[in-house]
């Protein structure tokens, strides 16, 4: 549908000591479907080691009902949805990845992307290892397995400082659920408990549908590990350059939500004032691109004095559809998404807020939107920088080539969204909202500067696309 917007990272849940760990994990997947729409997926272990598993293509809510539930016995669960960054968008490459070795079940769910991934998958088929996805995050199931001399935890910790690149990650076993964020902390990843269960999530909106109470973050370079004997964290790798992805600020984290140790809410609403104070117009009617731009918008209308209004409604119920007429309606990707209010934009001067522009073809297909409905004026406003290059840690933006600020000017991207002005955040802008501190941030996607070298040989990106 948003072929050009950025596809989110994925999310994963850890339920440890519930009974009923897999409604909880589906609780948490829901408040996470924005996180990935193309599969999801379920896997617990009872008392008696004997693990289950349910995962398909599609949303959570087209997946699980009350009769799956009742089959995901346990009081252990991790759960993933997914969009696909590395591999293909097939069942065999949805999460959580479940396998039983020498020492039982294990199963592994994965946000993120690992920048040495084919060196060690050559090096494990080279001694033998089968693999049975694309996705990199099967790698590390691969070296626990391999690592089966240790303690599982041992085996965890060793297996995971083999790894490089951006990666939370659940795991889970007979015995343990362990929660592992990487040594640059470029994804997210909180701990939340309620009454005696403990829940791991990518984002703290998962534990208010659960009415969890956010207890702390996952540190990088950190594991959490949830058995029996209680909650203990453990160092397996020293922590680098702080790396967290300030996209998830910008776009993919809910506003509700409580990341890096901020507010979503907070900082998306100072992009809009940032932007307010760099970018103004003489205009009628804010107006945001739902559902990522709304807040931005409220500080861009707070900063200007420009009226707030939604001219375009988001239709949040459309599912998947399998029709799309090539003829018969024009930019239906779109309409099926988005509406507009003619009485808003009628005869105004609007100024749009949206979170970024990639390909650009979405947003000229909004703009378009908005002219039909009578808007008189067009004043396209972006609360980030433009987007200069493609990310290696686990958000899915098109290749550098694709990239419409990368070969072209702002002025030439004006006339390409056929709109009468312009203006993105600036990086300083960008700098100032989050509080100043460019060196705890990754914005390689803006400024290049990428906190992990990598092969660009290596990386196309990984396996297939």
């Amino acid at each position: 549908m948003y072929k050009d917007k950025i596809k989110e990272a994925c999310g994963i849940i850890g339920i440890y000591g519930h009974d009923e760990a897999a409604k909880l994990a589906y609780l948490g997947l829901y408040a996470l479907q924005h996180r990935g729409q193309e599969s999801a997926g379920i896997v617990t272990i009872d008392s008696s080691g004997k693990s289950y598993e349910i995962k398909e293509m599609g949303l959570v809510s087209e997946i699980f009902d009350e009769k799956k539930l009742n089959y995901l016995k346990g009081n252990k669960a991790i759960g993933h949805v997914r969009y696909s960054t590395t591999g293909s968008t097939t069942i065999e490459n949805a999460q959580p990845i479940k396998v039983n070795y020498i020492n039982g079940p294990l199963a592994v769910a994965h946000n993120g992307n690992l920048i040495n991934s084919q060196e060690i998958r050559f090096a494990l088929e080279k001694s033998g290892s089968i693999f049975e996805s694309t996705v990199d995050s099967e790698i590390l199931v691969h070296l626990i397995a391999k690592n089966n001399m240790y303690d599982f935890v041992e085996a965890v910790k060793n297996s995971l400082k083999e790894l490089k690149g951006a990666f939370s990650f659940v795991i889970l076993n007979k015995d343990f659920l362990i929660a592992a964020r990487d040594p640059n902390g470029f994804r997210p990843l909180e701990v939340g408990q309620i009454d005696g269960t403990y829940i791991v999530a990518s984002e703290t909106c998962a534990f208010d549908l659960l009415n969890a109470k956010r207890i702390f973050t996952v540190e990088p370079g950190e594991i959490v590990v949830f058995s029996k004997d209680g909650v203990k964290t453990e160092k397996f790798a020293e922590r680098q350059r702080s790396a967290m992805c300030v996209f998830e600020f910008i776009y993919f984290a809910r506003p509700d939500s409580f990341i890096f140790n901020r507010t979503v809410n907070d900082i998306r609403r100072e992009l809009g004032r940032q932007l307010g104070k760099e970018a103004p117009c003489e205009a009628d009617v804010v107006i945001p691109v739902p559902d990522s731009g709304v807040i931005a918008a409220i500080g861009y209308s707070e900063t200007t004095g420009i009226k707030y209004d939604m001219g375009l409604i988001r239709n949040h119920y459309i599912g998947r559809t399998f029709i799309e007429p090539e003829q018969a309606i024009r930019d239906f990707g779109v309409k099926l998404k988005l509406n507009s209010v003619r009485e808003i934009l009628e005869g105004k001067r609007v100024v749009v807020i949206d979170d970024s522009i990639v390909r650009g073809t979405t947003s000229r297909k909004i703009a378009k939107m908005i002219k039909q409905a009578g808007a008189k004026e067009i004043h396209y406003r972006i609360s980030s920088p433009p987007i200069f290059n493609p990310c290696f840690y686990g958000m899915d933006f098109p290749t550098r080539t694709e990239l419409i600020a990368n070969n072209h000017t702002i002025e030439e991207i004006r006339k390409y969204l056929r709109v009468d002005s312009l203006a993105y955040l600036s990086l300083d802008g960008l700098i100032k909202a989050i509080g100043g501190k460019k060196d705890k941030f990754c914005m390689a996607c803006f400024d290049g500067d990428y906190p992990l070298p990598f092969d660009n040989k290596q990386n196309k990106f990984m396996f297939e696309k």
